[in-house]
């Protein structure tokens, strides 16, 4: 019976949960149907690249050497690399405000100078180059020309650009709109293109060779179970070192002793435990069994007249692996305005048990008046007390103080991440 209470417990809190916003991105310039919609729209929401202050993506305009740099350090998440070289570019002076992301470029080999000591920065990319650069820092493999047959212009390719092609064609990072049989190796590469090679690089970046990426360059993208239809993000960012449970996800935790809301008060440290190993859907193993979460009271409002219940806050801060590892994990209570409070099914109970308390009350007072002056009339005592102590009882327990909040130890919540959660991976 507890557990069924628990259940539809847990059903009331669900109904009045917190349903994370995401906000959409507004583009002025790329209708429902454009193409390469979808691409854009994610490479704009990441960051990637980016419209004007008119939302303007400009799709259609020409994507220049120094723009490409840009977006690609940003994929690769080396947007942010000390530079550790010299400035050898004629055409280049600080006062560029992509001076850094050009070095940076030659830094890590992406896209090189001229012979002749320049970098030509608002020189249009080609679609060629842009091939070239994606082969050449993806992880070698074995590539067959003949890939190219398929396409009408397989001619128009350079011979420099049938291996770059064969291989980024194999590894599915390529673009060939609008007809699907063309590469046109030669023409200028759009910014509608970039976004689609740019997003397509981002979703294989575990194809990237390691020496391009940034420590915190994001290998794979996947999904935790949602605990609830009303979860709306299951993304975890799978990197080089460490798990990344994003914002918005929602997890379980079970309280790790019994909690009482009497006993407790704002700054008082609270715990709880993994019930059980937290994989992806994919298979990865995010948080494991019986780590620790640590947090705090951070507001408690007592229980008020008219079966008002009394609401607990808590934040989680931290937590504890198995092996000691420790990690910020900002979370809070998955309800609404993220408080914990005695379900409707307990103030059922609390208000039921006062009228079956009552009635019983008013019955033994019914047989008592009534047998003392004629035992014959006890059941017409009965047939008065019963609903006279039960309307006393009901009356009492809809106008009593709420109840206050309270968990047995295991009990599970909940919890909602309010920040990103970077787990470290050796420490799993």
């Amino acid at each position: 019976m507890k557990k069924f209470l628990a259940g539809l417990m847990t059903f009331s809190f669900i109904a009045f949960n917190t349903v994370p916003v995401f906000a959409a991105v507004s583009i002025s310039d790329v209708g429902q149907n454009y193409w390469a919609k979808t691409e854009i729209v994610e490479v704009v929401e990441d960051g990637i690249m980016s419209v004007d202050s008119s939302n303007r993506f400009a799709p259609e305009e020409v994507m220049t050497r120094v723009e490409f740099v840009k977006a690609l350090l940003k994929v690769l998440t080396n947007d942010n690399l000390d530079v550790t070289i010299k400035n050898q570019f004629s055409d280049v002076s600080k006062a560029n405000p992509d001076y850094d992301n050009i070095l940076r470029s030659q830094q890590l080999g992406l896209v090189y100078g001229y012979p002749n000591g320049t970098f030509q920065p608002g020189k249009n990319m080609l679609r060629s180059e842009a091939q070239s650069v994606i082969s050449h820092i993806t992880k070698d493999a074995t590539t067959d020309t003949s890939v190219l047959s398929q396409f009408t212009d397989a001619a128009a390719v350079p011979t420099w650009a049938k291996k770059v092609y064969a291989k980024t064609i194999g590894y599915g990072i390529y673009v060939n709109y609008p007809d699907t049989r063309e590469l046109r190796p030669s023409d200028c590469l759009t910014r509608a293109e970039a976004a689609v090679l740019l997003a397509r690089l981002k979703d294989r970046l575990g194809l990237v060779k390691k020496e391009y990426l940034g420590s915190d360059a994001i290998l794979a993208v996947e999904h935790l179970d949602k605990v609830s239809r009303k979860v709306k993000n299951d993304v975890v960012n799978i990197t080089e070192r460490s798990n990344v449970i994003t914002k918005d996800n929602v997890i379980l935790v079970a309280f790790d002793e019994k909690f009482k809301q009497k006993l407790s008060a704002t700054g008082d440290v609270v715990s709880f435990v993994a019930p059980e190993d937290l994989y992806t859907q994919e298979g990865t193993l995010v948080i494991p069994a019986n780590s620790k979460f640590t947090g705090k009271v951070i507001d408690v409002t007592n229980p008020k007249w008219f079966n008002k219940n009394g609401r607990v806050y808590i934040q989680l801060e931290q937590l504890v692996l198995p092996s000691g590892q420790v990690s910020k994990f900002c979370a809070k209570p998955f309800y609404k305005n993220y408080e914990l409070k005695e379900g409707p099914w307990m103030t059922a109970g609390k208000i039921l048990l006062y009228t079956v308390s009552g009635g019983a009350v008013g019955t033994g007072a019914g047989v008592g008046f009534a047998f003392i002056p004629d035992p014959t009339k006890i059941g017409t005592g009965i047939a008065i007390g019963a609903p006279v102590g039960a309307a006393v009882g009901l009356v009492t327990g809809l106008v009593t103080p709420g109840l206050n909040y309270n968990a047995k130890k295991g009990e599970e919540i909940e919890v909602i991440l309010l920040e990103d959660a970077s787990i470290a991976k050796q420490a799993l």
